[in-house]
């Protein structure tokens, strides 16, 4: 277990892990029922990011919620999401980039889509979809820093990346080889299973009525997403993925801002 937590903690986030040496597409698949405890560890950096303003007395909370001006959070915000986008290498930004230029691009053909997201460039789709994500993170983080509730983001990274273990469980792979394949042959699949419940379980108490809007949400987001890549690939991909992820995280940042 602990290897196979290092080998999803190299691959999901850029914290300095001992390195395993050369890692198979089997040994990735494997490690992903711990996915979601990835996810925590990022969301409690995150999370302790964006408490240090406030625990450094740069701001007072107070004054955003009693009779005074609020405080500059925006500035606070835009370095915390620094700080998230580093601790995740973009790996899933990468991914979103690909399939908004795929999915734009491909116009239609499951060819040109693939084609399109193997392409290691980036094109305009992709460029503005990147924009609007980190736009709409940004202005999440500030809204729910302002307010002094950012719990939440302790636990989107979770059910975010609890979102691929129900992908690897459910979907088929739209190619014979890479990632979503090995995920669907190698995948333990009891194991993922438990895993997936201990996620929702786990953050469900801790969130209280919260984790309802955000579960919801992000279910109906992927139901939604799973059906995209049906119809026009026959299954997901390593970046379809990664977008689902960046997605649901957008996503469930704008229903906390919302509850």
């Amino acid at each position: 277990m602990w290897r196979s937590f290092l080998i999803a903690g190299r691959f999901l986030t850029r914290l300095p892990m001992p390195d395993l040496g050369p890692v198979s597409d089997a040994d990735l698949s494997r490690c992903a029922v711990l996915f979601p405890l990835v996810g925590l560890l990022i969301g409690s950096v995150v999370w302790g990011a964006s408490e240090l303003p406030v625990g450094f007395g740069v701001f007072d909370l107070n004054r955003a919620t009693v009779g005074g001006s609020s405080p500059p959070y925006g500035l606070a915000a835009a370095l915390v999401l620094v700080a998230w986008v580093w601790l995740t290498g973009g790996l899933h930004l990468d991914g979103l980039a690909d399939s908004a230029d795929a999915w734009i691009g491909g116009l239609g053909d499951r060819n040109r889509t693939l084609e399109i997201m193997q392409d290691p460039g980036v094109g305009p789709f992709g460029v503005m979809a990147l924009v609007l994500v980190l736009l709409c993170k940004w202005t999440a983080l500030s809204a729910l820093m302002t307010t002094g509730t950012t719990v939440s983001l302790i636990w989107i990274p979770v059910l975010a990346r609890t979102q691929l273990l129900i992908l690897f469980l459910t979907t088929p792979a739209a190619r014979p080889e890479g990632m979503g394949a090995a995920a669907r042959t190698h995948l333990p699949r009891t194991a993922a299973r438990v895993w997936l419940v201990l996620a929702l379980v786990t953050s469900a108490l801790f969130l209280g009525s919260e984790w309802l809007g955000l579960v919801l949400a992000a279910g109906v987001l992927f139901l939604l997403v799973r059906r995209s890549v049906l119809a026009r690939l026959g299954g997901f991909s390593g970046d379809t993925a990664g977008a689902l992820v960046e997605l649901s995280e957008v996503l469930m940042l704008a229903v906390a801002v919302f509850w």
